[in-house]
């Protein structure tokens, strides 16, 4: 993969300085951050649900209101510029928002022109194409799968050619020719990108930074791709998640290539399962003959 990161020289395409969020109630979504992403590289922000990931990315497209600090997109200060600054932005959220009776060229199409950018037909079918999306073009959105889905929502952020695209959890309903098939996409993006993922099969062949969320805070993770599986490896043995005294124990982990994948519920034992009991079946009684009926008659009598 070509490294396409720019010099430290070059001008931060997203510069974010010392922005917080705390909420009325004096919930901290957001403790204060510093962050600068430049033209071409890629980042990977990682961490648990509730972490702040989702709340900074809010934040820089404008959704959200920062409580301190202030931004600027590709130059243009989010607040005072926010038309230019949004206008070079593009989000890919994690739900599926799309018109369902829309086809999918008229709703890429539509994005494009929310930006007040004239139609380029050309350039709309490269996306489409990318994505593997053009054989679909004349469908409509609710008879698509929902990995086609997830990809035309990538489309309708990249139609209006942004410098900076967000993807928000963009492999959910994909499977693994079209996660390949997006991660293509995404190294040919010439523009700076934070990827919110846990997919490591994406993040194996796109990001050139990993950044961890967690405490309402940031930090960048130093290290290649390989370090970081080992740490997540690590964590994973600190919590337990992976019980046994040495890696043989761990049979019941699926490996394929150098991931790892814990088969749900995981848990290796020292010693061999419990025996399952059954309880005894109980026969169903016998109706009575003809002869013991007439003897319980007799009796009764």
């Amino acid at each position: 993969m070509t490294n396409r990161s720019a010099s430290p020289a070059q001008t931060p395409i997203i510069s974010v300085a010392g922005v917080s969020k705390t909420y009325a109630s004096g919930h901290v979504a957001l403790n204060p951050i510093d962050l600068d992403i430049q033209p071409g590289e890629i980042f990977a922000l990682l961490g648990p649900n509730g972490a702040g990931k989702t709340t900074l990315i809010s934040i820089i497209c404008g959704i959200v209101k920062a409580s301190t600090g202030s931004i600027t997109a590709d130059g243009f200060d989010i607040e005072r510029d926010y038309r230019a600054a949004r206008a070079r932005i593009g989000l890919v959220p994690q739900e599926l928002a799309t018109d369902a009776f829309e086809k999918v060229w008229d709703t890429v199409s539509f994005s494009r022109g929310l930006f007040g950018l004239p139609a380029n037909p050309a350039y709309l079918e490269k996306v489409l194409r990318d994505l593997s999306l053009w054989d679909k073009r004349k469908s409509k959105i609710i008879t698509l799968s929902g990995g086609m889905k997830r990809r035309v929502m990538i489309a309708k952020a990249l139609s209006h050619e942004p410098r900076i695209l967000f993807l928000d959890e963009p492999t959910n309903h994909l499977d693994m020719e079209s996660i390949d098939s997006l991660a293509k996409a995404i190294n040919q993006f010439e523009g700076g990108m934070v990827l919110v993922s846990h997919d490591m099969r994406l993040i194996s062949q796109v990001a050139k930074e990993i950044w961890m969320v967690s405490d309402k805070t940031i930090r960048k993770f130093v290290g290649e791709i390989n370090d970081f599986k080992m740490y997540l490896r690590q964590q994973m043995m600190k919590s337990k998640l992976i019980e046994g005294s040495s890696a043989d124990k761990a049979h019941s982990v699926k490996k394929i290539g150098d991931m790892f994948v814990p088969l749900a519920p995981l848990k290796t034992y020292g010693e061999a399962a419990p025996e399952l009991k059954v309880a005894p079946k109980i026969a169903p009684p016998v109706p009575p003959t003809n002869k013991q009926e007439s003897e319980e008659d007799a009796e009764i009598k």
